[in-house]
């Protein structure tokens, strides 16, 4: 007897409150809509989706919430983070396998923390033009979707409300667990933050100068020990980490980044490692460069198949 097919749990997020580019709450829609869950069906999986009930009322709150200091929106990146954080964590402990549609960035601070919560030893991949690691002393723009990081990293500063009412007292997430590939757009603040702690951070530098291939390999390496690559990996995609000639149709994109193909490789890579046990799909905007949101929304679409086990043969 075949054993039963894996299940991947879409937990659709439309939230757009951690960024001011209206549009990528229509992301996780316009993926489902695009075939996803029939795709993935294809390749063997069980798909569960039950829409986006859960959170749609989210980015009501968005209109009439105050900043608190600099940081904007406050009130609602913490409560869908948190709400994120207990829809990602039941998933997993049903023993499936969670893949939240985006929305912004900023939700990464639920995914991951619900990740860390039934995998305490999760490393994080985090694919993306920007670091997300400015605390609301250093973010220039207030915008949330750029500090998820640091609140996973409980870095100073973050200790504030209200997200201070829901995150441990213990962080999340320690330095070595985490490593970047593809960053080419990081301010100040962060690159002082990413040095001071000796995170591991894979820019396009170090794609160009290595190849996509030894990238991979070095990241793997690095939050394994140099054992055997068994360690489980949350996997967190931006899009905006591919070049904008590629996937045009994000609120910050930035160019010289990953073609097509390093994107795709990075998601064949870490199927094969068999350790995936959580997947971000961020900041697709169909609303911006509306003649190539199709492109952008196929592209999110095929990384994800990729992530989950499609081959070129």
């Amino acid at each position: 007897m075949s054993a039963a097919p894996r299940t991947v749990a879409i937990v659709g997020c439309p939230f757009s409150g951690g960024q001011g580019r209206s549009g990528v709450d229509t992301g996780p829609n316009s993926l489902v809509a695009a075939g996803l869950p029939a795709s993935l069906e294809e390749l063997g999986w069980k798909v569960e989706f039950d829409g986006h009930q859960q959170f749609e009322h989210i980015n009501e709150l968005v209109g009439s919430d105050a900043p608190i200091g600099v940081m904007k929106n406050p009130r609602a990146v913490s409560e869908v983070s948190r709400l994120v954080a207990a829809a990602v964590e039941a998933k997993l402990r049903e023993h499936k396998l969670p893949l939240t549609l985006g929305g912004d960035h900023s939700l990464a601070l639920g995914t991951i923390s619900g990740t860390k919560r039934v995998h305490p030893d999760a490393a994080v991949l985090w694919i993306d033009a920007h670091a997300d690691i400015n605390t609301p002393s250093t973010t220039p723009s207030g915008n949330l979707h750029g500090c998820p990081v640091s609140f996973l990293l409980g870095l100073p500063g973050t200790d504030v409300a209200p997200f201070k009412d829901w995150l441990p007292a213990k962080p999340a997430l320690q330095a070595q667990d985490i490593v970047y590939i593809g960053l080419r757009d990081i301010d100040s603040g962060e690159r002082k933050i990413l040095r001071e702690n000796g995170i591991k951070c894979y820019s396009m530098h170090e794609v160009d100068r290595y190849g996509i291939g030894k990238v991979v390999d070095m990241a793997l390496d690095h939050v394994n020990g140099g054992s055997s690559r068994k360690r489980p990996i949350h996997l967190s995609f931006d899009v905006d980490a591919l070049d904008p000639s590629v996937a045009p149709s994000t609120g910050t994109p930035v160019r010289g980044g990953l073609t097509f193909r390093e994107g795709h490789y990075i998601c064949e890579a870490l199927y094969e490692t068999g350790s995936i046990v959580a997947m971000d799909l961020m900041e697709v905007n169909p609303s911006l460069m509306q003649d190539h949101a199709e492109q952008t929304i196929a592209i999110g679409c095929s990384l994800i198949r990729s992530a989950m086990g499609e081959t070129l043969l």
